[in-house]
């Protein structure tokens, strides 16, 4: 028996590396996987479904149950074929996994509006359009009175949390995927929907030019991609649903729990401050606290 017997999920951005990882495991614990991946180049350009449907092919070659799609999940026709597509061939939807993703690295000051356009439309719009019609059928399933248990597993990533210099499109896009995880899990709580959403740590074609990635010759490499679909599988499952509206930095051997933006120092009065008052309880108001750059989380030794 699997955690996810009788499932069916879409993974988006499927055909390689984190993507491929998700669709395995998925299938591996009983789901029916619809295998999403336009098959572009890292920085989006192209289309092969070659990825896709080769992972298609170990899905089934290992008993499991997959078919192959090359719809662009930043269209809005595209998101609803893929949507559909799923409903048509194995009669259902029950878990979204919003992961595909490009890269076009630019200090601010040398980005074309081309590259801010493309890695906002591919991740952000990318997350929300399947999401929206994956929304629509639960929301019309349980209006309807019937039994609806949707699970939604955005990415986000650690530039996007805690921002990264040379990324701007990319931590704007993965910000706002963090945020949108939020609205949706208030959102569609009522429809028996879950939403999380991963900061995956791994190595794949987006991360080799940013992360010097140490020995692979280590007897656990902590970088696999694969390490990371576990959790996925997991916040997809029956086991999860009391857990939404959370976000998750997960790599190697780790799991961890990251707290929404929380207040932490607090100057509060009687009437509107003035620009001097404020001033004058600068210390008070970063009591603890650095006044510059925020400490940036480093990546774990392998």
């Amino acid at each position: 028996m699997g955690a996810l017997d009788g499932k069916v999920a879409i993974v988006t951005g499927a055909g390689r590396g984190i993507g491929r990882g998700h669709a395995r495991l998925l299938a591996a614990e009983g789901a029916k996987v619809v295998v999403n991946d336009l098959g572009g180049a890292v920085a989006g350009e192209g289309a092969d479904l070659t990825p896709a449907q080769e992972v298609v092919n170990e899905i089934v070659a290992a008993g499991g149950e997959a078919v192959v799609n090359g719809d662009d999940v930043a269209s809005w026709d595209g998101a609803q074929a893929l949507v559909q597509q799923a409903i048509d061939t194995f009669g259902g939807l029950h878990v979204l996994v919003n992961n595909a993703g490009i890269l076009r690295d630019k200090m601010s000051f040398n980005m074309d509006e081309s590259d801010w356009d493309a890695v906002i439309r591919v991740h952000l719009k990318g997350h929300f359009a399947p999401t929206r019609f994956a929304a629509a059928y639960w929301r019309d399933r349980s209006k309807a009175g019937e039994p609806t248990s949707g699970r939604i597993i955005n990415t986000s990533s650690e530039s996007g949390l805690f921002g990264n210099a040379g990324q701007t499109n990319y931590d704007a896009a993965k910000a706002g995927i963090a945020s949108l995880t939020l609205a949706l899990a208030r959102e569609l709580h009522r429809y028996g929907v879950t939403v999380n959403a991963i900061a995956p740590r791994a190595r794949t074609r987006m991360t080799d030019n940013i992360f010097q990635w140490g020995s692979s010759t280590e007897k656990f490499d902590y970088y696999d991609p694969e390490n990371v679909a576990p959790t996925v599988a997991w916040l997809a499952s029956d086991d999860a649903a009391d857990v939404t509206g959370r976000i998750f930095i997960v790599g190697g051997g780790d799991v961890f729990l990251v707290q929404n933006f929380t207040p932490t120092n607090h100057l509060q009065k009687d009437g509107r401050w003035s620009v001097a008052e404020i001033s004058a309880n600068k210390a008070k108001l970063f009591a603890g606290e650095s006044m510059g750059l925020p400490a940036q989380p480093t990546m774990p030794e392998t």
